[in-house]
């Protein structure tokens, strides 16, 4: 229902007083209605050319000094607006001038409201791109807005850009807007009870994207045992790429709640790799370390920088336990790495004498006592 009274804050009461001053400034030179609202359009015309004029050349001459181009881009898409805001005004001043019936007027001045609403929200749509366009390419500082998160945001903008505009259009016109909001509010219920698990992977795919665990190459490891480079991160769902050349789709909602193990994360993408090898008590342990370091040298995955190392652990039940760390350039190669090495070390062991020990036991036979005992 179109409510009737007069528009309150600019729609009704500032143009009138304009209009009121108006004509008391215009009384000793003529009271024709038409004649006064020609000068008040004219009037409003000058008014927004001479704006022009001042951004074109004041604000722009300082806009132009700072390295930024946003600023430059702003003031350029504000001209519009502003010289419309003005225009309109001119016209609302007019069609109270000409127009006696009070309701009629207000008719008028909230379609020239719904065309300035219109207007500054275009300005909005288009001002909030530049903005968000030029936080993603600066990732250090808005690392939130890089990679796939930006066209996710962009769209959040608009969308919510383009209610709010709908509401001030639809509030201008007078319409009750309660029983839209309580509608509004009965279907939002009624959709999040019927999409449960779609929003939870929903907003943990908004989560994933802001925080940035992980990003589309990395190499992951979840706590329940699946492991492999991430190769989409969606919205309702993430994409691994295991190494058997298989992908597995996992729902965001179980990603969010999943321990998760960045093997790409860190200041680079090398990887560290564990060997742990055993030799026999006896054995000497400076021809060991330097057989170990040896077959990392020779291996062609093994990365130089940071150098290979052998480490001493511990004492164990049968063995001496070392360890070789060395490093792959990316996670993917583990167990290339791994294959060559264990094959260099078992090969140059047998070469060098330097025996692996294996659980031994001893057996003991009791023999039973005879029945003639």
């Amino acid at each position: 229902m179109i409510q009737t009274p007069e528009v309150k804050g600019w729609g009704g009461e500032f143009p009138a007083m304009i209009a009121e001053r108006w004509r008391e400034w215009w009384l000793p030179v003529t009271e024709n209605g038409w004649l006064l609202s020609l000068a008040a359009i004219l009037a409003a015309f000058l008014i927004a050319k001479l704006g022009h004029l001042f951004l074109s050349v004041t604000v722009r001459a300082v806009t132009r000094r700072t390295k930024n181009h946003l600023d430059d881009l702003l003031v350029q898409r504000l001209e519009a607006p502003l010289i419309q805001s003005v225009v309109l005004l001119g016209f609302a001043v007019a069609g109270r001038l000409l127009i006696e019936d009070g309701q009629q007027a207000d008719w008028v001045e909230r379609g020239l409201l719904s065309l300035l609403a219109i207007s500054w929200i275009v300005f909005a749509f288009r001002s909030t791109g530049l903005v968000l366009r030029a936080m993603a390419k600066n990732p250090k500082r808005f690392q939130v807005l890089s990679g796939p998160a930006y066209p996710l945001f962009d769209n959040a903008l608009k969308v919510v850009l383009f209610f709010a505009g709908a509401w001030l259009v639809i509030k201008v016109w007078g319409f009750d807007t309660t029983s839209m909001l309580a509608s509004a509010g009965i279907m939002g219920l009624a959709v999040g009870f019927a999409a449960q698990d779609t929003l939870a992977n929903l907003f943990a795919g908004v989560f994933i994207l802001a925080d940035r665990p992980y990003k589309v190459g990395d190499y992951i490891v979840i706590d329940s045992g699946e492991r492999g480079r991430v190769n989409h991160i969606g919205l309702r769902s993430t994409r691994l790429l295991t190494r058997d050349d298989t992908e597995i789709t996992i729902p965001n909602r179980i990603m969010g709640q999943a321990k998760i193990v960045n093997e790409t994360g860190g200041f680079h993408e090398k990887m560290r790799v564990r060997i742990p090898v055993g030799v026999a008590y006896g054995s000497d342990l400076t021809r060991v370390r330097q057989t170990l370091l040896d077959a990392a040298a020779a291996s062609p995955h093994v990365e130089r920088d940071p150098i290979p190392r052998v480490r001493f652990r511990q004492f164990g039940d049968s063995s001496l336990d070392f360890e070789l760390l060395v490093w792959v350039a990316q996670p993917e190669f583990k167990g290339l790495c791994i294959d060559d090495l264990l094959e260099r070390i078992y090969l140059a062991f047998a070469r060098d004498g330097i025996s692996i020990p294996f659980p031994q036991r001893d057996l003991w036979m009791r023999t039973a006592p005879s029945a003639a005992e």
